[in-house]
């Protein structure tokens, strides 16, 4: 699942890239969340299933809402403005640096113990070296815009640990991206409507509305079902590795679908992630512990 989020989740770099070149940032978030709305609300009428009604989820759903969508889209859509898809990539791969600190601090279960640190270190070690030292440079240029992106990363960490308590209210994965999809619009589409005036502004074009679609069919609806069904499962420090794997993901995708090669970096950034990913779940580690341990019982 973490690999299928990456994947659709990369897309989203992309999308934002190709829409925000006609139109304005806020247009392009509240047409990604409300878009996303309506098809998940779909999909919950296909299955049968029912929103709930609980003043106390609807709250818990703004403050995702706001965490993980109003907050995050709309600094990481600002600042590619002015950086790189890659750029802004290599910046929201600081997602779990900040995942591990905060959940260190603020949750009793996911401590920063073992390899964990170590491990958020050598993964986003092995991003940047997948990326290329040439992205790279760009990270002293267009300071506003990177820290728009870094402000972007803080909100997912946030939004990361804050929507571990879903699992405890028993709401579905469906049921919770619905409702912080229905927030964020309704946080959004006020600023919308005051800043960007979409009405002033001209018809977008078959690139621009595919890429609208794109982002809010492929990498939020579908990508948020996948996201709250991992979440909780697999809790809010190990959900964020899947900023790791998006520009692996986006890769492997080129070599595959665009006849794009596969450089020497690219192999080398991907085994210090699977090392940074095996240093954070530390079982791994574990068995060569116990096998030392084995050997040295056994030998005089």
């Amino acid at each position: 699942m973490l690999i299928a989020l990456a994947s659709v989740w990369g897309g989203s770099f992309f999308f934002n890239a190709v829409a925000v070149r006609e139109l304005a940032v806020f247009t392009v978030v509240v047409s990604r969340v409300v878009l996303a709305a309506l098809i998940l609300l779909l999909i919950l009428k296909f299955k049968g299933e029912r929103m709930p009604t609980d003043v106390r989820v609807w709250t818990a759903f703004f403050g995702m809402g706001l965490l993980n969508n109003a907050v995050p889209f709309s600094l990481i859509v600002w600042g590619q403005q002015y950086v790189a898809s890659t750029v802004a990539s290599i910046l929201n791969a600081s997602t779990p640096l900040f995942t591990v600190i905060f959940a260190h601090v603020l949750t009793s279960d996911e401590k920063m113990a073992g390899g964990k640190l170590s491990g958020v270190v050598i993964g986003f070690a092995g991003v940047a070296v997948m990326i290329g030292f040439d992205a790279l440079r760009e990270l002293g240029t267009n300071v506003v815009a990177q820290l728009l992106c870094l402000a972007g990363a803080v909100s997912y960490a946030f939004a990361g640990i804050y929507g571990r308590r879903f699992r405890t209210m028993g709401v579905t994965p469906i049921a919770t991206a619905i409702g912080q999809v229905i927030a964020s619009s309704a946080l959004l589409i006020p600023l919308m409507l005051a800043i960007d005036r979409p009405w002033t502004l001209d018809t977008p074009s078959m690139a621009a509305a595919g890429a609208l679609i794109g982002v809010a069919a492929i990498s939020t609806a579908f990508a948020y079902i996948l996201y709250f069904q991992i979440l909780s499962t697999a809790g809010a420090t190990n959900l964020l590795l899947v900023t790791f794997l998006i520009p692996a993901s986006a890769i492997i995708l080129g070599v595959l679908f665009l006849d794009e090669s596969l450089l020497p970096k690219h192999v080398a950034g991907m085994a210090l992630i699977g090392i940074g990913l095996a240093a954070i779940d530390g079982r791994p580690w574990r068995a060569v512990r116990r096998l030392q341990i084995g050997k040295a019982k056994e030998s005089p």
